[in-house]
């Protein structure tokens, strides 16, 4: 029952996520907290813009900015949607400055981590069943890696997964970032969606990257791994292992709807010829359990002459199975670990692979984390000092290729890399750089 002028003379008293707030409690309120004469003044007030402060004193601001005539031009809500489009932004631009000192040994932004930590960011898996009700899983668990992330999500409430249609994967941040408090839980956020999956047919459609005594642990692209109890058949944890590549711009800057699309490559034009073949590549290569490191290697000056392009291929070889001065032995033996409310456990015979391939300027060129399993191979090794069964490991996407090659010491009970070589597709290389190989 009270006046619309005094509710609008409350509301004027309100921040920015307390109106936002207040416009989700009914129609009329929702009405009255899109006022372009409160949000005009919020404008002038937080973002400054150089037309307000050349116009208007700070004591007229209020007056003038309730006043004017450009809030009769524009419909309600033009000046709630500019605030929040102008805080982003500056927001955006604030943190993707502080990540553009790089490390010059992956190639990657140095302070990821205290970015993500500023922006407030987060990550929550979106499960909607078969009749469109949807299951919100917060609160992950995070291992920070040299060049990723890995989110393991677990707890007692996940749902049938039969009854289950789809699987979203959102980077979650604030709406209205203030570094001078932490962000209120039941505040507004931006969702912007990494992945989508359909989970019709998972366990017969997606990748089984191996299992233990309780669990099986099928992969989906983009690195995320559904376990799933060998009893019940349903879902133990999710994991998502996010490379710092792509991790900032695909959890900020996409829509809840809409994935973030990365823009096209403006290639450096130097001796790029099809006849020379590419050089002077880098690669970074981890290879990890989530909670354990098992091989941290870099490889530099990479090439690939005219003779190495082969069926759609160009080949680079970092390791060479005849050159023992690179083999690389194996920290420990090879294992995903994995945890919930009550259980632990630990799938053998499988890794988490981060892969950063830098072209000749120093950019990343082919990056990825994704779960990798190992099997035995027919042949053996005849190497003099590396005697053993050889176990073969491959990863393959739409950019390219990667085979591993280890051999199994018995004497010293460990693993050695013998063998490590890439292929990376010729569309990837001719949209990267414009050519025709």
């Amino acid at each position: 029952s009270m006046p619309s002028e005094m509710l609008l003379k409350i509301f004027s008293y309100l921040d920015a996520g307390s109106l936002l707030s207040v416009g989700c409690v009914n129609k009329r309120f929702y009405d009255l907290a899109n006022d372009n004469g409160i949000w005009l003044k919020l404008c002038c007030k937080s973002l400054q813009p150089k037309w307000a402060i050349q116009k208007m004193k700070s004591e007229q601001t209020e007056a003038v900015s309730l006043g004017c005539a450009a809030l009769h031009d524009e419909k309600p809500g033009y000046w709630k949607k500019e605030y929040i489009f102008k805080q982003i932004s500056a927001f955006n631009t604030r943190v993707m400055r502080l990540v553009k000192l790089l490390d010059p040994y992956t190639g990657l932004p140095c302070k990821n981590k205290e970015a993500m930590k500023v922006y407030g960011l987060n990550w929550t898996i979106v499960l909607k069943d078969k009749n469109g009700k949807e299951h919100v899983m917060e609160k992950p668990k995070l291992s920070f890696r040299n060049t990723s992330v890995t989110i393991l999500w677990y707890g007692t409430g996940w749902p049938c997964l039969d009854n289950l249609s789809t699987l979203k994967l959102f980077g979650v941040t604030p709406l209205l970032s203030d570094q001078s408090r932490p962000p209120t839980k039941n505040g507004p956020r931006r969702f912007s969606l990494i992945a989508e999956y359909h989970l019709a047919n998972l366990t017969e459609s997606s990748v089984a990257v191996g299992a233990d005594e309780l669990v099986q642990l099928f992969s989906l692209n983009s690195g995320l791994i559904v376990g799933i109890w060998k009893e019940k058949n349903g879902i133990a944890f999710i994991m998502a292992s996010l490379h710092f590549n792509q991790l900032l711009e695909r959890s900020i800057l996409g829509s809840a709807a809409v994935q973030y699309a990365p823009p096209p490559n403006k290639p450096f034009l130097d001796d790029i010829d099809p006849e020379y073949g590419l050089h002077d590549y880098s690669l970074r290569l981890d290879l990890h359990g989530r909670s354990c490191m098992y091989l941290c290697g870099t490889f530099k000056g990479l090439f690939c002459r005219k003779d190495d392009i082969e069926n759609g291929y160009l080949r680079l070889t970092a390791v060479c199975l005849t050159d023992n001065r690179k083999h690389l032995p194996i920290i420990g033996t090879f294992g995903i670990c994995w945890e919930t409310d009550v259980f632990k456990g630990k799938i053998k015979d499988c890794f988490m692979m981060d892969l950063t391939l830098l072209d000749e300027t120093g950019k990343p060129f082919w990056c990825f984390s994704a779960p990798v399993c190992m099997e035995l191979s027919s042949k053996a090794s005849g190497l003099y000092d590396c005697m053993g069964h050889i176990y073969t490991a491959e990863y393959a996407d739409s950019e390219g290729k990667v085979c591993l090659e280890f051999v199994w010491l018995e004497e010293t009970k460990e693993y050695v890399m013998v063998s490590l070589v890439l292929y990376v597709s010729t569309k990837k290389i001719n949209s990267w750089y414009g050519t025709n190989y």
